[in-house]
């Protein structure tokens, strides 16, 4: 079965496994003790931080191991920002963080402290100077992913780094997604990442902290990893994820190629097999093996359970796969389509045959829930006459459904005339806009709906 959400967390690397296997034997002791076994289980500890480390680009002494991406995240941005409170309290992150970024956002803006949201493009990128501009006074710390979770679009790290160091804020980089197909270039304070991602174990994280930054552990804390992540290490986690990180990296480039490759003809095919869809996240600073596609009148959730019966294990961002009803926040700050959304992900290994079978099985896949959902065949003709106006009522109806009674009943006004749909489901604001960007119809805007809710108007151009 072909498993395609390697961003979500990718198979265990078989050094991984070698590794773990190998050091339950002989890294069970407490390294912290001085008796023979415990030698031995710090020597191997002392090894992977070098691993790790040389991996990261940084010094062993700055890097810790915590016990997963998250909580490396929290705690640096906690660790610092504590660490420059009289420098001020206020936080610069970008809008597509991922969610343990923005956790911690809300933890510092509760307890009083300032958050500033650094918008990005359709593409999902910030751009450098927007996010120098935020970097105002009283910025404690800055936060910027590698490369988007969920797009695949590559963020301009260097740049905003030397930005960052023109006045003095430390930047920390999220690098769970990028850190296995290479270093975080430029001068970055701080890193976090999660071995899961690069085909390491489950339940180990890094964090990098440069020497320089000011850092304040906050919480409970004991001897271990510096202070920064107190209770005892799972050392043979941590072994088998430097390992594995130290084996993706020297297969990185060969199999970084051979992915994008395939990447490219799943964006450039998708779109020509299946009507209405839209590819996004930037097509070329991205990462190899991501792509994300989003398809008009198709109920997220069972989209992915179709291509689950069809063998294919593939990930979404759409409002239809949750019970909130709230798009992904990393497409609803693209502004892009949310409805269908589809992330594939493919692992290191993935057979281009296993490809050709997903662009063979997923235009069936889309139609027949298309097909069960009553979307209109193909756009009606413009009456001669008719009314001026409709009123589409699709409150407390899920997405797809506001933009399917959309299509179905645009061709009842004619040229001119305008369709106001009525809709308390947030991936509207998206997806109708959307819609008619793809269909060359003109978008009014929205307002309050008297019933509650919003209300969309669309004005028929052709």
């Amino acid at each position: 079965m072909p498993y395609f959400d390697a961003a979500s967390a990718a198979p265990l690397h078989p050094v991984a496994r070698q590794a773990l296997l190998a050091s339950l034997d002989e890294g069970w002791a407490d390294p912290a003790r001085l008796y023979r076994e415990g030698r031995r289980a710090r020597l191997l500890l002392d090894a992977a931080r070098e691993a790790a480390a040389e991996a990261v680009g940084c010094r062993a002494d700055e890097l810790v191991f915590t016990p997963s991406g998250t909580r490396a995240v929290h705690a640096g941005v906690s660790g610092a920002l504590a660490g420059r409170r009289r420098v001020g309290n206020r936080l610069v992150v970008s809008a597509v963080e991922h969610s343990s970024v923005l956790h911690a956002a809300e933890v510092h803006a509760a307890a009083g402290g300032t958050v500033a949201e650094v918008p990005v493009d359709r593409s999902g990128a910030v751009d450098a100077g927007a996010f120098a501009a935020a970097l105002g006074e009283g910025t404690a710390l800055a936060c910027l992913q590698s490369a988007n979770h969920e797009v695949g679009t590559e963020q301009p790290v260097a740049e905003v780094a030397e930005a960052c160091r023109g006045v003095g804020v430390p930047l920390l980089v999220d690098a769970a997604q990028s850190l296995g197909w290479g270093p975080v270039e430029g001068g970055w304070s701080l890193l976090a990442a999660s071995a899961h991602k690069w085909g390491g174990p489950a339940g180990v994280g890094l964090l990098a902290v440069r020497k320089g930054v000011r850092f304040a552990p906050q919480g409970p804390s004991d001897e271990r990893e510096s202070g920064r992540a107190p209770g005892f290490e799972n050392l043979p986690a941590i072994v088998a994820a430097a390992a594995s990180l130290r084996a993706v990296r020297a297969e990185a480039a060969a199999e970084g190629a051979r992915l994008r490759a395939l990447v490219d003809r799943i964006r450039a095919r998708v779109p020509e097999l299946v009507p209405d869809v839209e590819v996004v996240g930037d097509p070329v600073r991205r990462l190899p093996h991501l792509v994300t596609f989003s398809c008009l009148y198709v109920d997220g959730e069972t989209l992915l359970h179709e291509l689950d019966r069809e063998g294919f294990s593939v990930s979404s961002g759409s409002s239809c796969t949750s019970s909130t009803l709230t798009p992904s926040h990393v497409l609803r700050a693209m502004g892009v389509l949310s409805e269908g959304n589809v992330r594939v992900s493919l692992p290191a290994g993935t057979a281009e045959e296993d490809v050709d079978r997903f662009l063979d099985v997923l235009p069936g896949v889309v139609a027949g829930v298309r097909e069960r959902l009553g979307v209109p065949a193909a756009p009606a003709a413009a009456p001669a006459v008719g009314p001026g106006s409709l009123v589409v009522d699709a409150l407390g109806r899920r997405c797809p459904i506001p933009v399917i009674e959309l299509a179905k009943v645009i061709g009842d006004v004619p040229v001119g005339g305008t369709v106001t749909v009525l809709a308390d489901d947030e991936a509207a604001r998206l997806d109708i806009p959307a819609w008619c960007a793809m269909r060359d119809q003109e978008y009014v805007g929205e307002e309050d709906a008297p019933e509650g809710g919003r209300a969309y108007v669309v004005r028929r151009t052709s």
